[in-house]
């Protein structure tokens, strides 16, 4: 899908909506992990120094 039409090129809005609302529940889980590694970070007296890469296994996505 892209920019909100579907494979015969029309607009689609309610799966472009449906797409977006799951882009966003995934970046809301994504920012609670960071939120969760970074808050043990500071109690252990660490700090992060360099890029976190993370793997969704469920999609497969990598996060960097």
């Amino acid at each position: 899908m892209i920019r909100g039409k579907n494979f015969e090129g029309y607009l689609d809005p309610t799966v472009c909506g449906a797409m977006i609302s799951i882009s966003r529940k995934k970046k809301e889980k994504l920012n609670k992990l960071l939120r969760a590694i970074f808050n043990l970070c500071e109690v252990a007296g660490f700090q992060i120094q360099g890029r976190i890469v993370l793997l969704d296994k469920e999609t497969g996505k990598v996060w960097r």
